[in-house]
């Protein structure tokens, strides 16, 4: 398996002060089994769905506060310092990294102007998902924020995105392209959306068979549901988060309403 084209999403993980309640939450919701915690790397634990990677969980550092859950999308690079360089360069911030991760790659954790974080990651032996766009896999991602013009002057001046909008009124919503495919959206927030103690952030969208059984499921797991399910063109969805407080998606691309938007050229 090649590394995936520089900008692409390649990678999502995420940390929980109780790991196994997590690997029994998302093994329930989304059928995910679980490889064995490499002690080596902090107990960092792969998931699998159908038996291939597709995201990964791990603990806080031992003696360390843990803080809240959320999921981290990491986007491919071919050189995370150059990376790491161009995000303090266009007004980003570098909190971790880069990181050399055995033989598997390097990671950098960056955060946006406006105070989206996301990862960065440099292929090594681990190339990234093995598996997207499919029951209990990555499928889709959205950069949520309060503040559109910084992501929009920051993200593509980082990684070599295109841009296109959206052609409606209803939502201020543009798409980042790489090599002429979509790799991941811009959307902004309003006080109405994200209230005011929740940062800016990627909101990681898996896919589900069935969105309504799966917020069904959500709840009796103990996760909350904030938006849908409802439908699109693109699937019937819903914002969702974990017992733990990580917010995700879900989506059922195979139960689809309504024409696909227009993009325009930017």
């Amino acid at each position: 398996m090649a590394a995936l084209p520089e900008g692409t999403p390649c990678w999502a993980d995420a940390m929980f002060a109780d790991l196994d309640g997590a690997k029994a939450f998302y093994g329930d919701v989304l059928g995910w089994t679980f490889g064995e915690s490499s002690s080596e790397f902090g107990n960092y634990t792969t998931a699998y769905s159908d038996g291939k990677a597709v995201a990964a969980v791990v603990p806080p550092m031992p003696g360390e506060d843990a803080p809240p859950s959320a999921w981290c999308l990491y986007f491919a690079s071919p050189d995370a310092a150059a990376t790491a360089e161009g995000v303090r360069a266009n007004g980003g911030e570098v909190l971790m990294g880069p990181m050399q991760v055995g033989d598997f790659g390097t990671m950098v954790i960056g955060k946006d102007p406006g105070g989206v974080t996301f990862g960065v990651w440099q292929a090594g032996s681990h190339k990234g998902f093995e598996k997207q766009g499919a029951p209990g896999a990555y499928t889709w991602a959205e950069v949520l924020t309060r503040e559109p013009g910084k992501a929009d002057a920051f993200f593509p001046a980082v990684f070599p995105f295109t841009v296109k909008r959206m052609d409606t009124d209803e939502v201020d919503y543009k798409i980042f392209h790489v090599d002429g495919q979509p790799v991941i959206g811009r959307m902004k927030m309003g006080p109405e959306d994200l209230p005011p103690e929740a940062p800016s952030y990627v909101s990681v969208f898996f896919a589900v068979d069935d969105c309504d059984a799966t917020t069904a499921k959500i709840t009796e797991r103990g996760g909350q549901v904030y938006a849908g399910p409802m439908d699109s063109p693109f699937g019937r969805f819903a914002a969702v988060g974990d017992p733990q407080g990580a917010a995700f998606g879900i989506i059922d691309l195979g139960t689809t309403s309504g024409d696909m938007p227009v993009l325009a050229d930017i």
